[in-house]
């Protein structure tokens, strides 16, 4: 990793301490390359020793210039391909059916503070809740635009952790399709309160 310039150095660090807040495994393969060359930064595989030797799910990686190359304006962009075959087998293969829609649950995210706490939440609710849907909005803007994405992404909750939540170590929960009113507590009883 020492032919890293020091701006790539800091951001595969920011990257891996993302990934350990949210106690993600990862290993480090400096051989992994794709096949495409607009990519930068960092390029993953998402692997499974349940398959026997398929065990790529997915893979992708981070394309900043992509947009800008096919005419756009200057974007930040990850994309992966995901293989549909591999995965209906690795959810068979734990047991996992898919049925009704799941319960869906925006983290809306003010302040930087906020914004890693944001993390282990996500991680918490994820083991609380495996079948929900979680979008963690870690890109600080500005309240109306994280309401507007959740909207679009016609999640049932919002989350909200400003920095206030995080100094009383609580959470604000929003119901977002009329189903009551905006409630403060703590995340354990957030977890019931999804729950039922």
């Amino acid at each position: 990793m020492d032919h890293l310039d020091e701006e790539s150095s800091k951001h595969f660090d920011e990257f891996k301490a993302y990934l350990q807040c949210l106690d993600i495994p990862y290993v480090i393969n400096t051989r992994l390359v794709r096949g495409l060359d607009y990519y930068n930064r960092t390029v993953f595989e998402w692997t499974t020793t349940d398959l026997g030797a398929q065990g790529t799910i997915c893979a992708g990686g981070r394309y900043d210039g992509l947009v800008e190359k096919m005419g756009g304006k200057s974007t930040s962009a990850v994309g992966f391909a995901l293989g549909l075959e591999r995965l209906v087998l690795l959810l068979e293969a734990q047991d996992i059916t898919l049925g009704k829609s799941p319960l869906s649950i925006y983290l809306v995210v003010l302040g930087e503070n906020a914004q890693l706490k944001s993390m282990q939440i996500a991680a918490q609710l994820h083991h609380a809740l495996p079948k929900a849907i979680l979008y963690n909005d870690i890109t600080l803007g500005s309240f109306k635009a994280q309401f507007k994405k959740a909207d679009k992404a016609n999640a049932d909750y919002a989350l909200i952790l400003g920095e206030e939540e995080v100094q009383n170590n609580q959470v604000a929960i929003k119901p977002l399709k009329g189903q009551g009113e905006q409630q403060t507590m703590s995340l354990e009883d957030a977890i019931q309160y999804f729950k039922n």
